[in-house]
């Protein structure tokens, strides 16, 4: 999630689409969302005063970690969202955020981001030997937020569905 790719608009203003969501499981989005959450408060726990502190190897190895499963909890509730609005099956794990912003669940912006999400979470699974660690220590220290508009977009189009 290198700094240079961060939406710094937190506008939501996009329109959602009025979708048959009654198939959407907003039990289980809900459920997804305090999981984020619970990840999210241990990550603000440990995060580290400084790069020097990041650097030692359980607190660089458990944010890393709670990073990743906290993207990963992300692209359940983008998959659980799919499902239940019968957008089709993705043909491959970016198409979860294309047909999401084209249905009005999220913006532009919030697409975007989730498909910067998801390659910052390949990186981490995939290449861990050769992670840039700054990279990480940027990410945790300036784009967390991105958590945050993610879980209101979600909550958003959960409440708008409601109605």
């Amino acid at each position: 999630m290198p700094s240079s790719l961060r939406i710094s608009d937190t506008s939501t203003t996009h329109i959602c689409k009025r979708l048959p969501v009654a198939e959407v499981d907003r039990e289980r989005i809900l459920s997804k969302i305090d999981e984020l959450d619970s990840y999210l408060s241990e990550l603000k726990q440990i995060l580290p005063r400084n790069f020097e502190e990041y650097q030692q190897v359980e607190k660089k190895r458990a944010c890393e970690r709670l990073l990743q499963i906290s993207i990963e909890v992300v692209i359940d509730v983008c998959n659980l969202l799919v499902s239940g609005l019968r957008l089709g099956l993705p043909a491959e794990e970016d198409d979860l955020f294309v047909k999401l912003v084209k249905a009005g669940v999220f913006s532009k912006k919030m697409g975007e981001r989730l498909r910067q999400m998801k390659g910052f979470r390949n990186i981490l699974v995939h290449e861990y030997a050769d992670v840039d660690d700054m990279l990480v220590y940027n990410a945790l220290t300036t784009e967390l937020d991105d958590f945050r508009l993610f879980k209101k977009e979600v909550l958003g189009f959960v409440e708008e569905s409601r109605k």
